[in-house]
């Protein structure tokens, strides 16, 4: 017979963001459930978001987990922290994300610190504004974290002249 081994570490860190009790209204009365955000990472340039909904929270839970597994994206990570300063808006939030000297931390709001964290960056700036939704500004920083580009990809880009507009070429 083969031996038992131990399971092995868990590959990814789950973190829920928020779980919400829901409701819907039916002939009966009001039928309530619960959603959960929930976020996963591996520390090391990976995270991914689930929402679940189910009767029970743990239910909940699972299901988003399952989801954020299934939806991960890798993050470009440079020093500890990201390449460069960069805007984003999705829906109504408007998230900034900022890269830090080293020993600054993270610096950031609940929905972004839980993806900056488990994403694996371990100093940078960040700024909401506009929306409180935590699933649109979860989807919001993890759209910003694939928008980001390496040093030599941002440095391609035609340089800006702080007198104004390019000239106009001669016909």
């Amino acid at each position: 017979m083969s031996e038992r081994t131990d399971k092995p570490e868990k590959e990814f860190e789950e973190r829920v963001v928020s779980i919400d009790r829901v409701s819907r209204t039916v002939k009966g009365g009001k039928r309530m459930r619960f959603r959960a955000l929930v976020v996963v990472g591996n520390r090391n340039g990976r995270v991914g978001m689930g929402i679940g909904k189910a009767n029970d929270v743990q239910g909940s839970i699972q299901k988003a987990v399952r989801q954020a597994k299934d939806r991960l994206i890798d993050v470009l990570i440079v020093n500890e922290t990201i390449p460069h300063a960069i805007t984003h808006k999705y829906g109504s939030a408007l998230i900034f994300l900022k890269p830090a000297p080293a020993g600054t931390s993270i610096i950031a709001g609940g929905a972004v610190r839980a993806v900056v964290e488990l994403a694996g960056i371990r100093n940078v700036l960040s700024k909401i504004i506009g929306s409180s939704n935590n699933i649109n500004n979860v989807r919001a920083t993890l759209e910003t974290l694939q928008k980001l580009k390496t040093a030599p990809a941002t440095s391609r880009q035609a340089p800006r002249t702080a007198s104004g507009p390019a000239p106009k070429e001669a016909a």
